[in-house]
């Protein structure tokens, strides 16, 4: 859904690079997959068509954390008061 968002973070050499793969749209996700060597974020339709991929070697890869958009409260999500001890 829209406002999910992966970060990637790889090593360059000297240094680290950061990378981006957010779904830009309402009904888009992002998808993970890895295999073979190769990390693989995508922003995928409704339907399932990929509207762009990115690729890292999962050599490279120090670091992956998915942001999973924000949802409203449901009805049964009830808040849990905190127990005070005397």
């Amino acid at each position: 859904m829209k406002g999910d968002r992966v970060e990637i973070v790889i090593d360059a050499g000297g240094g680290t690079r950061t990378y981006d793969v957010a779904a830009t749209r309402a009904g888009r996700r992002v998808e993970v997959t890895h295999g073979r060597g190769v990390v693989e974020v995508t922003e995928v339709t409704r339907g399932g068509t990929p509207v762009r991929t990115a690729r890292f070697m999962a050599g490279r890869v120090l670091a992956l954390v998915e942001h999973p958009a924000p949802r409203p409260a449901l009805e049964d999500d009830a808040v849990t008061p905190l127990r005070r001890t005397a």
